[in-house]
């Protein structure tokens, strides 16, 4: 299983890159969340130029963000100061666009922007459409600005079939989110190689899992403050998404549904109000606040948290690597550094 990391985008992000390159992590991804923290493309030019191997990720940019022409010139400038190290993740941009107050793009706008970052990036030609006026576009300038000879490597943000497709049809790989049944990977694999296979598309790219990770220390509670605080803050993306899609809180087991109940009621919002991503989303993907553990109920951290003891954590690796899983990749937020060398550790 190739290994990863993931944080926030801001000052200083750079160092952690540089010392997950150390340690011997095959990438290094920052989020792309413009109201929550920092610029993607500012913080991995600065990871760019303090690492020379590690592959730097975009986690996950979205066709509501920028434009095609723009994001690829971002992405191109990146390429250019780390030549065939960048991914680039897209995606309908769940939580970019929710922070806005705003939903998901549609698939179909999703796989004709990554399908036109694609052809940008590597020096082709793309459709470009304002309303109603459409034209075709290319750099025009490649040498001195950014590089469209070395690879970029694109995955889809894929919590189903349909994402998967797209990504198949694309010939991309895909990435997704805390999502830790085997049964759910081997069928987004199926359905990528089908629709590649109908496309004629060569499945070129890898399969990415962002995570949170706690091996539990002998006699350890499974449940408590430490495990909560190193996975804590996935749990409340997903406690939080809930708040805001219907069918997702409806399929909730109780004590779940109820935790979402809690949260709103301790940010002082309701799911109907409109200016909810205003409170929703504080702090979000940080180490969680104390006074937030107590909304982390069990069947969370059994959910969305890699928690166990040693062999346990190694056993639901492997059985992820054998469903397709290519790499997985860890946010740290107790204390990263320590973190990072402890995670490097554990699959050594």
């Amino acid at each position: 299983m190739r290994t990863g990391i993931v944080m926030t985008a801001g000052p200083g992000v750079e160092h952690l890159a540089a010392r997950a390159e150390d340690l011997g992590f095959d990438s290094f991804w920052v989020f792309d969340t413009p109201m929550l923290h920092g610029d993607p493309f500012v913080s991995l030019a600065l990871c760019a130029k303090a690492t020379r191997r590690i592959r730097l990720g975009i986690g996950v940019t979205s066709p509501a963000l920028r434009s095609a022409p723009a994001a690829a010139a971002a992405v191109g400038s990146l390429n250019a100061l780390a030549p065939g190290r960048i991914v680039c993740g897209v995606g309908t941009g769940n939580t970019a666009r929710r922070t806005l107050g705003m939903r998901p793009t549609k698939l179909a706008e999703l796989e004709s922007f990554t399908a036109a970052l694609q052809n940008l990036t590597a020096g082709r030609e793309a459709d470009y459409r304002e309303g109603d006026r459409s034209s075709k576009v290319r750099f025009l300038h490649v040498g001195p600005y950014v590089d469209t000879e070395a690879p970029v490597e694109f995955v889809v943000a894929a919590f189903g079939p349909k994402a998967a497709a797209v990504a198949g049809r694309l010939g991309a790989g895909v990435i997704s989110f805390a999502m830790h049944d085997p049964a759910v990977w081997s069928a987004l694999g199926q359905a990528r190689r089908t629709a590649a296979r109908d496309a004629g598309s060569a499945v070129r790219s890898r399969s990415y899992l962002m995570s949170s990770l706690h091996v539990l220390a002998d006699g350890e509670d499974r449940y408590g403050d430490r495990v909560k605080d190193s996975m804590g803050h996935i749990a409340l993306s997903a406690l939080i998404l809930a708040a805001e899609n219907p069918a997702f809180h409806a399929a909730l087991p109780p004590e779940e549904a109820a935790a979402v109940g809690r949260l709103l009621q301790s940010r002082g919002t309701t799911p109907t109000d409109p200016e909810r991503h205003q409170a929703l989303y504080r702090n979000y993907l940080g180490r969680l606040s104390p006074g937030d553990r107590e909304l982390i109920v069990p069947s969370l951290v059994d959910r969305f948290g890699l928690v166990g003891t040693r062999s346990e954590v190694i056993e639901r690796i492997d059985g992820l690597e054998k469903s397709g899983v290519d790499e997985l990749v860890i946010q740290p937020v107790v204390d990263p550094e320590a973190d990072m060398a402890a995670f490097a550790e554990l699959l050594a």
